[in-house]
């Protein structure tokens, strides 16, 4: 289904002349959102079920010290014991071995077992400190994974990347370590599967669902942008910041132009022409690989008052030109590149396109209209609409 989101129209007068002729193109903007982006990266994210809601979900304990930030609901089951909070603030509700709480943990061990499942695309070395990783499932060729200095997780424009690693024994980071975010990765879309414990570094940042077997220990001064969730044993903590992550919402396929243009003036027989301004396509849908194609056609041009006299729009002919800007991974071709590519826009014309793209971009033009005045034609000021659409 097709939804346009957004017309607007302004038509600027210009004073009648006797020898010379005033065209007025106004610019129509059409808006067309495709449907929910569709989870087409390399691989699925994890499914957290009921335990998306919690930022810290033990198996025994949780344990506090200091005054902790948590954002997002703490749970424990099958043991009871909260300690610490207060002082340290929840931003959520605690659940002590209640129905919440034990359907999280059934469900925080079926996403490890989901984790543990996956497929490892690459076998690498049990540090992951001063490295860089694309989307996949990593496994450690030692058993166990640190972090010692900073961990890149590279989405390379795809906003649905998913990272998963996995290891059959102990996640340990040091001190000051960073687990880094660049070219659209989330934290939502990062899983660490942990065979038995995780201790985290103090004055670290770390970022992922910690899906682990025993315990965690959370460092002091420590922000977790993710998850901590153990399934047997405890979490513990000292003064840190745990904010459970969310996915970006997407947004929506738009394009924006000019209210108003004006051409130039021209004689009978003569051509009036001029840049319409930006036209911009903004693409936010968070898609793996979007694909769109702006396109554009024109009314005829008339006068007001009456009689009525119209120039046919067979007379108008339009050209992209090159790209002004351009943000995002993907091919952006214009319609018609240069003044020799212009086409006649009685139809509706491809104006530019999109392919082989990754996740948000956006593009942007400053097309060139031009209208033949025919011989025939009573001098007078013709307004016109150019109207603009993404698809």
């Amino acid at each position: 289904m097709t939804t346009r989101t957004g017309m607007h129209r302004t038509i600027i007068k210009m004073a009648r002349t006797a020898s010379a002729l005033t065209l007025v193109g106004a610019t129509t903007v059409l808006v067309v959102v495709a449907g929910p982006p569709s989870a087409s990266a390399a691989e699925l994210p994890v499914p957290l079920g009921t335990a998306e809601n919690f930022a810290v979900l033990a198996g025994t304990t949780v344990t506090n010290t200091g005054l902790s930030m948590i954002t997002g609901d703490v749970g424990v089951s099958p043991g009871t014991a909260v300690t610490g909070l207060p002082p340290g603030q929840v931003n959520g509700t605690i659940h002590s071995n209640d129905g919440p709480a034990v359907q999280a943990k059934s469900d925080l061990a079926i996403a490890y077992n989901d984790a543990a499942s996956r497929t490892t695309t690459d076998v690498v070395s049990s540090e992951l400190g001063g490295t860089t990783k694309t989307t996949g499932v990593y496994g450690s060729a030692g058993g166990t994974f640190t972090i010692g200095g900073d961990l890149t997780l590279d989405a390379e424009g795809d906003p649905n990347a998913v990272f998963i690693f996995k290891t059959v024994s102990t996640l340990i980071t040091g001190a000051s370590s960073t687990v880094n975010l660049i070219n659209g990765a989330q934290s939502c879309n990062v899983f660490w599967q942990v065979g038995s414990s995780v201790t985290l570094g103090a004055n670290s940042l770390f970022r992922g669902n910690l899906l682990t077997f025993t315990s965690i220990t959370v460092g002091a001064a420590l922000e977790v942008d993710g998850r901590a969730m153990a399934i047997n044993g405890a979490v513990t903590m000292d003064t840190d910041t745990i904010s459970k992550s969310t996915c970006a919402e997407p947004g929506e396929l738009s394009i924006s132009a000019p209210e108003t243009a004006t051409l130039s003036s021209a004689g009978l027989g003569g051509v009036a022409s001029g840049n319409l301004g930006p036209v911009t396509v903004t693409d936010e849908r968070l898609l793996s690989a979007p694909t769109w194609t702006a396109t554009v056609v024109a009314t005829n041009f008339v006068t007001s008052g009456v009689p009525v006299h119209s120039i046919a729009s067979t007379n108008a002919s339009y050209w992209s030109g090159p790209a002004t800007a351009t943000s995002g991974i993907g091919t952006f071709t214009s319609g018609q590149p240069t003044a020799g590519d212009a086409e006649v826009i009685n139809v509706e014309r491809t104006a530019f396109t999109l392919t082989d793209g990754i996740g948000n971009n956006s593009a942007t033009w400053d097309p060139v209209v031009s209208v033949q005045i025919p011989l025939a034609t009573v001098a007078g000021t013709y307004t016109g609409t150019i109207t603009f659409s993404v698809a």
